[in-house]
């Protein structure tokens, strides 16, 4: 890679986008940041950040955030003796989408949650390679997302997709096996599913080796986070779903692996970290030097294989229902599962019920499937429709639950 590439970082101040900052700091000569954006959350953030890259623009969800991001901007500058810096400051939900089509070089769509779906199109549509962090803009848009993507145009940063990518170098698309997806097993590995029903918000929010926010390590924790990356290693790779396989490994040294047909097995391996994942998004097909350091060979390890457990953890095998039943279906498997999880963490619900929760809402819109829509009919009014149609239906399920049993009682 010897051109500097222009890129736009969406999701800038979360874990991904934090990271990519720091990786595009270390590699100046590469990569000239055009823009920024986040949800609000952290403006103090996001304006150190639009100082310290001098973005063009920079941009937050909140439609009431403009002046205050311009005040937090203007201070940030001042405190780094450039008070003359005054980037073009957009706020609205679609502040992030107009960024997201501006034709840079690479768009980092680092968003948490569907509302990824926009960016990731208009990110496509605007000629950009995609570096998909956001995996539940691809699930949920489906054939939207890939129909819209030229060959090689999305590049996967989840560290199993990055994995599966690198290691599918090695050979032909036509000598794959199977897929093999690793999972960390989540804080709660080996428990069954009565222990799981007492965990508490603060436990599950405990993941053994990743530092991630609070939608995400509870997805971790249930494994709806592996299910949504199996039908994310479905639309990204063509892999039938009984090809795509789920293995527990606690240590997460091996972050995904690819078995051919003549029985080789390539597996891509490093730290338990995300910065080469992150890093290979941004500079594909290339690598930067010197991102993170390998593993260590110097000294014996060991390094278990489980297999999932799908009686305490049936989430997996719940996303393969809605994955082989496409169009809107994973819409609603998502959107369910987001208002589930933020009933768990306001305890009105118990952690099982998160995913027997979301089981429910996909068996009732099985059962009038005439709101269902196919993957070949899918538009984005219709994962919109679908989405509002799943929270509505998760939180008249939980208040159904909750009040048989006593709101609130864990």
């Amino acid at each position: 890679m010897t051109d500097t590439r222009s890129l736009v970082l969406l999701g800038s101040t979360g874990s991904i986008g934090t990271q990519a900052v720091d990786i595009v700091g270390s590699h100046p000569d590469r990569f000239r940041v055009e823009a920024v954006a986040a949800g609000g959350s952290d403006l103090s953030l996001l304006a150190q950040q639009a100082v310290r890259l001098r973005v063009e623009r920079v941009a937050v969800a909140d439609p009431e955030g403009r002046d205050r991001l311009t005040e937090a901007v203007a201070a940030a500058a001042r405190a780094a003796g450039d008070p003359a810096y005054r980037p073009e400051v957009l706020a609205g939900p679609g502040a992030s989408a107009e960024l997201a089509g501006s034709g840079a070089d690479v768009v980092l769509n680092g968003i948490t949650g569907s509302i990824g779906l926009e960016p990731t199109l208009a990110a496509l549509g605007g000629g950009s390679t995609l570096a998909l962090a956001n995996k539940e803009s691809l699930i949920v848009g489906g054939p939207l997302v890939t129909g819209a993507a030229g060959p090689g145009q999305i590049v996967p940063v989840d560290s199993e997709h990055s994995a599966i990518a690198q290691c599918l170098r090695g050979g032909r698309a036509d000598e794959v096996r199977r897929l093999v997806l690793t999972a960390s097993g989540g804080p709660f590995r080996g428990r069954t599913r009565d222990q799981l029903a007492q965990v508490t918000p603060q436990e599950a929010l405990r993941h053994p080796n990743f530092a991630m926010g609070a939608v995400i390590t509870t997805n971790s924790a249930t494994l709806v986070n592996k299910g949504l990356e199996v039908i994310e290693a479905h639309l990204l790779f063509g892999v039938p779903f009984d090809r795509i396989d789920v293995v527990v490994h606690p240590q997460q040294q091996v972050h995904s692996m690819v078995e051919f047909h003549d029985g080789s097995t390539i597996a891509q391996m490093g730290p338990p970290r995300m910065l080469v994942p992150i890093a290979l998004g941004l500079s594909w097909p290339e690598r930067l030097p010197d991102v993170d350091e390998p593993c260590d060979w110097s000294g014996p390890s060991s390094w278990e294989f489980h297999p999932l457990d799908d009686q305490a953890f049936p989430a997996v095998r719940l996303a393969r229902q809605v994955g082989q039943a496409g169009g809107t279906y994973p819409a609603v498997y998502n959107a369910a599962n987001e208002v589930c999880v933020a009933a768990f963490h306001a305890g009105v619900i118990t952690f099982t019920d998160i995913v027997d929760t979301v089981a429910a809402v996909v068996d009732e819109y099985e059962a009038g499937n005439s709101a269902a829509v196919s993957s070949v009919d899918l538009t984005v009014e219709h994962v919109l429709q679908a989405e509002a149609w799943a929270r509505g239906a998760a939180r008249a399920m939980m208040e159904t639950t909750t009040g048989s049993r006593g709101k609130g009682t864990r």
